[in-house]
This record gives C-alpha cells, structure tokens and sequence, in this order.
C-alpha cells in the first residue's frame, strides 16, 4: 500500500528539502520504491541537492498540463535502486498546481508501485504548501528550535487538521510527526535556543528525530549527494535514525544531550 507523506513547515530555510532528500534516500535504501516529488514551483531545489538538475528534461508541471507523460518525468536515481525525483518548473508559478491534477499524478505513481511518495513543501502556507499537503497521509514537520519557526509550525499543523482532502471528507486525521532541525544542546545549555522539551510542549506532535546542526549539510548540499549517503557524520547518523524510526523500528534519541568529553578531549579540545 502507499503512502504519501508531506515535508512541510511554515518558515524557509529550515531544512525541509535537505530533509525531503535524506528521508527519500534512507527509504529507498531499505528496498521501498520511493519517489521524492519538488512542489516548489518557481524556484526548484529539490534536484540540485539530489545531484540531478542537468538531467531535468520534463518537470511536475509538464505532467500535470499533459505536455509530456509521468515517465518522461520521472529521473532515477543513479546511486540509490528504487529512488526517483519529480523536478519542479522553474518557469512556472505555484498557480499551475490544482487538485485535479496532482490527485491524478500520485494516483499514477501508486499505480506504478511506488511504495512512499514524498512531497517537498515549499515555504509558507500559502497554494504550493497546501496542495503539498492536501493528498498526505502522514506529515512531518520540520522546526528549528527558535520561536517564530515553531510558531509557524503550529499554524501548518492547523491547516494539516482542515485543508486537507482528509478533512474535506471526514476521513482519519493526518498522522504527524515532529523533526527538530539544526539543534545545538550547546546553545540550548546557555539558554539561546529553545530545548526538545520546549518545542514538544508547544507543538504536542510526537518528535520523530533530531538533527544536529553541522557543517556536513552545507557540504552535501554542495555535492549534490545527500548526507545519509555518507554514514561517518552526526548528520547522516541522525537521518538514518529518523528513516528506521519512521519505519517502525525501535531507536533511542541522540544527539539531544552535549556530548560527555573525556578528560584528554577537555585538556586538548
């Protein structure tokens, strides 16, 4: 059976593509056909960080307005089996979306097999985020652990619980998931960033994972390569939890507690 599940936040820039790459990934890794949709129409990131964009011929779009045919669109992954991306359009305008017909293209994709659809939610609440979110079965979504990040959140959750096609039909509600991104315990400790504890009182949305804030996301981002790919970073490991998490699979929560030093890597750092 499939199932579609929607990266979502309020804000920009906390992480939703990176997360909507490495999450695909991590599925895919474990044998689930899994295709990654980008709903950013306009602006189109989700290739670029996948390593994909000069293989982009057809996008959503095109799909969508029949202009060329779901396979045509479709680019597989070429170091992941069972991983594909649907690029955005990069000259169209978020209005090209409609219910119609992104209902018949994930329709399509379940047709084909595709055991997780993922859809990248563009920033904000506005058509593009919401049609990102109207046909989902499961939502996660990601927070920095700042204020007006989960404060926004806390509105995308509203709109999770009634402008969704679930909720236009009295079905069950949307399951949610909650993934903090870029957290520091070190800034947490001096009291500049809200803890895992502040966040999940305020949201009340069970907390799938935590990602560290780290170098090795900008780094990936610039390869083209997601980071679970690379299994020797704090990143990687914390997504490869999330994706077995989210799988089902029992794993304790990292990377919330500042990491105990040793005696000789408190004298030589």
């Amino acid at each position: 059976m499939s199932k579609v599940v929607v990266i979502t936040s309020g804000k920009g820039g906390v992480g939703k593509t990176t997360t909507s790459a490495n999450i695909a990934t991590g599925i895919a890794q474990q044998g689930k056909k899994t295709v990654a949709i980008d709903f950013d129409v306009g602006l189109r990131n989700l290739d670029l960080v996948m390593g994909c964009e000069r293989r982009v011929v057809y996008d959503f779009v095109n799909v969508i307005r029949n202009e060329a045919k779901l396979q045509q669109a479709l680019i597989r992954d070429k170091r992941v089996e069972n991983l594909y991306i649907l690029p955005a359009s990069q000259t169209r305008d978020k209005d090209a979306l409609d219910p119609e017909g992104v209902g018949r293209i994930i329709e399509e994709l379940k047709q084909m097999g595709f055991e997780y659809i993922i859809c990248d939610s563009p920033a904000g609440i506005e058509k593009g985020a919401q049609m990102a979110m109207y046909f989902a079965d499961e939502a996660i979504v990601v927070t920095n652990p700042e204020v007006s990040s989960v404060r926004d959140s806390d509105r995308v959750l509203g709109l999770l619980a009634a402008k969704t096609s679930r909720a236009e039909l009295g079905g069950p509600a949307i399951r949610t998931h909650l993934l903090l991104t870029r957290y520091s315990p070190l800034m947490v400790k001096r009291g500049e960033m809200l803890s895992v504890g502040d966040v999940l009182e305020l949201l009340g949305i069970p907390l799938l994972g935590v990602i560290p804030e780290s170098k090795a996301v900008l780094q990936s981002s610039n390869k083209g390569s997601p980071a679970i790919l690379d299994e020797t970073t704090d990143v990687a490991q914390a997504y490869l939890d999330v994706v077995f998490r989210y799988l089902g699979q029992e794993r304790q929560h990292r990377f919330i507690e500042e990491e105990k030093r040793s005696i000789f890597g408190r004298l030589f750092g």
